[in-house]
């Protein structure tokens, strides 16, 4: 994105005549302590605690249901915690109304007023908070330049494409100097090259500004592509937080392997318990002993203990069936036969069926002007082998 005016976002310049979010300036943005959230008989958060740090991009990842929309909606104050305790930069928030907190939200659909313009729309919060004009005219002009805007505050919001709408959204959001900017699927409703784009647009437009941004999103693509920290969530728990390269190549349990990417899974029992690097050697329901590497250090199984061992389809290599060739000495190696091959662009994913395990998916990476591996098709039989460090060693 290219250079523009920046949102200074200091707790000093960015409150309202009362602003909860004034605090000590080493506190974090948003702190949830021991936060229960529940509906009738249904438990949608469920003693969560999480702090988000200023200036990060946060994603609150999860399956329809787990929970993440209703973090969203207590942290904006449309809903109201059973239990536990928010805090906005160090302050209480319970019983703060939403307009008298110092977040703003914007959602998937836009909620853009159709009888103002686009600067209108921009500098609408401003006016609610009675900012001079001349002021008002300043920091719209200044948030519709850094959205990539500049000269469309007299458009009608319905003339401008589904994009331009969700950077008037944005522009309207920033404009009012907030704490934190809560996105609530703000990218569902576009299509899936705009939303590519709008991805990257969006954490660029964070990094500039530094603001603390809160994502919520289903789509795991869309986590590892924007944020500092993805928070995956389940049946209203924490699973695992981490940066995107963390929680893809070290999950702790099968749920957050395969909720994030795609994996290859085989129940096993420990044979050979972790040592201090976490190494251990375990063996399939299907009689395949595998060393690989135990992803969560806090986990502690023991030989006889059940685990599952994640293999990423990327970390396989596929290729016809050498019939004893030992040159790949030191990788698990299993024989089966390709079902189907299906031509990706930059990959090919190959589905082969074997007797020690199963189906397996293997993805292999197209050289320039060739597509899959040589050699294999439908019906082959293949060797699928992989480096025993791709084995990762799941306790939960």
């Amino acid at each position: 994105m290219t250079a523009s005016p920046t949102i200074e976002a200091s707790h000093a310049d960015r409150s309202p005549t009362h602003d909860p979010t004034r605090a000590r300036a080493d506190a974090p943005d948003v702190l949830i302590s021991h936060v229960t959230k529940r509906f009738d008989a249904v438990t949608a958060v469920d003693a969560m605690d999480l702090s988000i740090e200023r200036g990060e991009f946060y994603s609150l990842l999860g399956p329809s249901g787990c929970g993440k929309t209703t973090t969203l909606r207590m942290i904006a104050g449309f809903e109201q915690p059973t239990e536990g305790e928010i805090f906005l930069a160090g302050q209480p928030i319970a019983g703060v109304p939403p307009y008298h907190r110092n977040v703003n939200t914007v959602f998937q659909h836009y909620a853009l007023f159709p009888h103002m313009d686009v600067a209108q729309n921009v500098g609408y919060g401003l006016r609610q908070r009675k900012v001079d004009r001349k002021e008002e005219e300043r920091r719209v002009a200044e948030a519709l330049e850094l959205v990539r805007l500049p000269g469309y505050g007299k458009r009608r919001t319905w003339e401008m494409s589904g994009g331009q709408q969700q950077r008037v959204a944005l522009a309207r959001a920033l404009v009012n100097r907030p704490t934190v900017l809560l996105l609530d699927e703000p990218l569902g409703a576009l299509d899936l090259k705009l939303r590519k784009e709008m991805q990257l647009e969006l954490k660029a437009l964070q990094r500039e500004v530094g603001i603390t941004f809160v994502y919520v999103t289903h789509d795991q693509e869309e986590a590892l592509t924007m944020s500092d920290v993805i928070v995956v969530m389940r049946d209203g728990r924490i699973q695992q937080q981490g940066d995107p390269t963390i929680l893809y190549e070290r999950p702790v349990n099968r749920f957050v392997a395969d909720f994030i990417g795609t994996s290859n899974f085989f129940d096993a029992v420990v044979e050979v318990a972790a040592d201090a690097d976490g190494r251990m050697t375990v063996r399939t329901g299907r009689g395949v002993t595998m060393h690989g590497v135990l992803t969560d250090p806090t986990a502690h199984p023991a030989a006889g203990d059940a685990v599952t061992v994640a293999t990423r389809p990327e970390r396989l290599e596929v290729a016809p069936d050498d019939d004893g060739d030992t040159s790949h000495d030191g990788m698990t190696r299993i024989r089966g036969r390709v079902q189907q091959g299906t031509y990706l662009g930059d990959q090919t994913e190959y589905r082969v069926v074997t007797e020690e395990a199963g189906e397996l998916i293997v993805r292999h990476q197209n050289a320039a002007g060739a597509g899959g591996a040589p050699g294999v098709g439908p019906g082959d039989p293949v060797v699928v082998r992989w480096q025993e460090e791709a084995n990762l060693i799941l306790a939960g």
